[in-house]
């Protein structure tokens, strides 16, 4: 696993060259992609994996869009129908995870507030780099696998999520 300890600036070319192999391999049916994660926010330390998220009318008939994707070099990985419909597909070169949900899901709404939110408030991404950086180091130096490295980020993230849906209205104070 390789975890973020250096800074990198966002994989744009990368994530447009994705955006757009995506929307040729579906056309009008991908209804909404998005660039997310820490790849998405300039400056923020991040494994060189690229994050997109893909709405799609329904993400449990996957023969309306695997096989598109498998033509265009991604291969189907995570299946999680409980959380959304949630599918990850995963392409090498460049790396991404697309992360397919249906339309009624607020995952990829809740994935844009916090980049957003992470692009516009420098001191939470500071602070959300630190608890990255400070994970890796953890992580690392006990030889665990990715879940434990986004537990320990959890706190952070949960607080951060906070601050966001209070200034964006989604929560009250």
């Amino acid at each position: 696993m390789a975890y973020p300890v250096a800074r990198t600036g966002p994989k744009r070319a990368g994530a447009q060259q994705l955006v757009d192999r995506i929307r040729g391999a579906l056309g009008w049916r991908a209804l909404e992609i998005e660039h997310v994660g820490s790849t998405a926010v300039r400056g923020l330390p991040a494994i060189a994996i690229i994050d997109i998220d893909l709405i799609v009318a329904d993400p449990n008939d996957e023969p309306s869009y695997v096989p598109a994707f498998e033509g265009v070099g991604f291969e189907l990985k995570i299946r999680e129908p409980w959380r959304f419909g949630h599918r990850v597909l995963r392409h090498v070169e460049p790396a991404c995870n697309l992360h397919v949900f249906g339309y009624d899901s607020p995952e990829v709404a809740k994935h844009r507030i916090f980049r957003d939110w992470l692009r516009a408030n420098p001191s939470d991404r500071d602070l959300y780099e630190h608890a990255k950086r400070e994970a890796a180091a953890k992580a690392q130096s006990a030889g665990e696998h990715s879940m434990q490295y986004n537990v320990r980020k959890e706190k952070v993230i949960q607080e951060i999520y906070h601050r966001a849906f209070v200034a964006t209205g989604l929560l009250k104070s």
